[in-house]
């Protein structure tokens, strides 16, 4: 790339900022922090620690900034979630596509939390984590576990993504791109 590319991108870059907020949220253990972490970094770590309360970490991909807040997904933290979604660009839910013994409390959850009037129109992003293990669930049966064809007063989008592969982020950064408020 020429010194003018370089000029000319940087000039474009004053003018055209994006930025969105996001809310992470989904149960204890769906690998909401690894997604903050492979989007941030390319980096995956097989040992976690749960996330206790929240951590924020601002990510940038070329002209958006994207602000992440990563939310516990234990029962004592899941009365937070509302506060953090509201205002933001899109709530993106994380599910361990391969823990059946959670989904029905995943979905509880997704549309307890669905229901609040203040996140009303908020597009919503639904990723199946983890389908690099054995008896990870398919997108259609996530879908259908999840009840996500009910749910009608927003944009819902569901990927199937493997933190640890890096399978799909890139397509859960573009949709997450495109989903950005322009700041020019």
């Amino acid at each position: 790339m020429g010194i003018w590319e370089v000029f000319l991108n940087w000039l474009r870059s004053l003018f055209f900022k994006q930025e969105m907020e996001l809310s992470l949220i989904g149960l204890q253990n769906a690998g909401k922090t690894s997604l903050v972490n492979v989007v941030a970094t390319g980096g995956y770590s097989e040992d976690m620690i749960p996330t206790v309360g929240f951590n924020m970490r601002k990510v940038t991909k070329g002209n958006v900034t994207i602000k992440l807040w990563d939310l516990g997904g234990q029962p004592r933290f899941r009365s937070m979630w509302e506060r953090y979604c509201r205002a933001v660009s899109a709530i993106v839910y994380v599910v361990d596509a391969a823990d059946h013994d959670n989904l029905s409390i995943s979905k509880g959850e997704l549309h307890d939390l669905l229901s609040k009037p203040a996140l009303t129109g908020i597009p919503l992003l639904v990723l199946g984590n983890k389908i690099d293990k054995a008896g990870a669930l398919s997108k259609q049966a996530l879908t259908d576990q999840m009840d996500l064809k009910s749910i009608e007063d927003r944009e819902v989008c569901c990927f199937m993504i493997s933190c640890k592969n890096s399978t799909n982020i890139d397509s859960v950064i573009n949709w997450l791109v495109k989903h950005s408020k322009s700041q020019s």
